[in-house]
């Protein structure tokens, strides 16, 4: 049972890295797509680099981060239920997972020319899921409440 929970926590983290790898890495590309005149081959160019990375690599890790959190979660029992930082860090993850929808919303505008946002509103949205991210590790490994 033991080496079923480690091999679900490995899985999780090595998710979760892969998803804050695109969480960070698609708002720093719509810093340069803002900088990029819509249908030139630059502009076209973010677009394909834009729905690869949230299609490809960001969804497929998000679900798999809520997979095996959730899997996590049924190793720890009915217990976990009564743990403080768990309900914590679930409400970050959910937040996480608003961020993540809001940048596809987003990806959608740039592929159909519409972006109305400006390059340093997506400099302040790419510190987000640092922030969110520093909280849930912190909330997982010291689980202060």
């Amino acid at each position: 049972m033991m080496d079923g929970y480690l091999w679900a926590r490995a899985l999780h983290v090595i998710s979760f890295i892969s998803w804050m790898a695109g969480l960070l890495y698609l708002p720093r590309l719509y810093v340069y797509h803002c900088r990029q005149a819509p249908g030139s081959e630059a502009s076209e160019t973010f677009k394909v680099m834009e729905r690869r990375l949230l299609r490809a690599i960001m969804n497929p890790a998000m679900i798999a981060t809520f997979v095996f959190g959730g899997i996590l979660i049924w190793y720890l029992g009915s217990e976990a239920w009564t743990m403080g930082w768990l309900h914590a860090k679930l409400a970050l993850v959910v937040a996480m997972a608003v961020i993540h929808g809001y940048l596809a919303k987003w990806r959608k505008d740039f592929a159909a020319d519409r972006n109305q946002r400006s390059e340093t509103f997506y400099r302040v949205i790419n510190e987000v899921p640092t922030i969110l991210m520093i909280a849930i590790v912190i909330l997982a490994v010291l689980k202060p409440f």
